[in-house]
């Protein structure tokens, strides 16, 4: 068994699998990566027209590949797709996709109308997907003794401020994912590990926030300011780049300060 804990792949040999990043925080995730030097995959669910500008800004570097996360024979056949295309395995992948879901407090169920179907449609996206796209891409990861898994949170596990019920399961679920999962492919120099934000000013899923609530949140914050997402995405970096060799099973809250974990 390979054990190259020490060992770390610079980013711009990384060929790095970001979710959802034909908009919102995946797509800065993606640009992130690409200005690092990567060879990013830009999965995309419906974005498609905003999926392939993104790979168009890094000719040879990026492929948009539209694919369902959920639904496991599809995204094999992805990550089989880009590791031919760019004749290499995938190194890294970020499990940023979100089902469908605005991020508006006023407009969610409260426990008395929460419905079941909201849950698992939030599971099924969030935990299922996360999970077809590390099993598509493990044999690749452990044939190289090498690998990155970045999982996208939130700070509502901690502050639990809006009653974002099947939203905050689903990632807490995936949260418990990540431990389990960095304990288990350890021994294969894979590391696990999650980035969790608040309310990000602004991506297409808060563009439904009001104001009022962006100023609250900045005057709560120690920074007295609301993250960005470009100021996220560097959190992400952080993981997938040799400074974080020896960091795995880990939470890291990027919120300026607001909830402390």
């Amino acid at each position: 068994m390979n054990h190259p804990s020490s060992s770390s792949l610079p980013i711009q040999e990384q060929l790095v699998l970001v979710t959802g990043a034909g908009r919102g925080l995946g797509q800065h995730i993606a640009r992130a990566f690409l200005n690092q030097g990567a060879k990013v995959v830009v999965n995309y669910f419906h974005s498609a027209e905003a999926a392939s500008s993104l790979a168009n800004e890094a000719p040879g570097r990026a492929l948009a590949i539209q694919a369902d996360v959920s639904d496991a024979s599809v995204v094999q056949a992805m990550v089989a797709q880009a590791q031919a295309y760019f004749g290499q395995p995938v190194t890294t992948v970020v499990n940023n996709a979100l089902p469908e879901f605005k991020f508006n407090g006023d407009a969610r169920a409260h426990a008395a109308d929460l419905g079941w179907e909201s849950l698992q449609q939030q599971f099924e996206g969030v935990v299922r997907g996360a999970l077809n796209i590390v099993q598509a891409a493990l044999p690749g990861m452990r044939a190289q003794g090498w690998g990155r898994v970045i999982n996208i949170g939130t700070n509502l596990f901690q502050n639990p401020v809006v009653p974002y019920h099947d939203y905050t399961a689903a990632k807490a679920a995936l949260l418990s994912l990540t431990r389990t999962l960095s304990n288990d492919l350890g021994p294969d120099g894979i590391t696990v590990n999650m980035v969790s934000g608040g309310l990000l000013r602004t991506t297409d899923a808060s563009a439904a926030t009001p104001e009022a609530v962006f100023d609250l949140i900045a005057a709560s914050t120690p920074l007295r300011r609301v993250t960005t997402p470009q100021e996220f995405a560097d959190a992400v970096l952080f993981f997938a780049s040799p400074w974080s060799r020896a960091v795995t099973g880990q939470n890291l809250v990027v919120d300026g300060g607001l909830v402390k974990n």
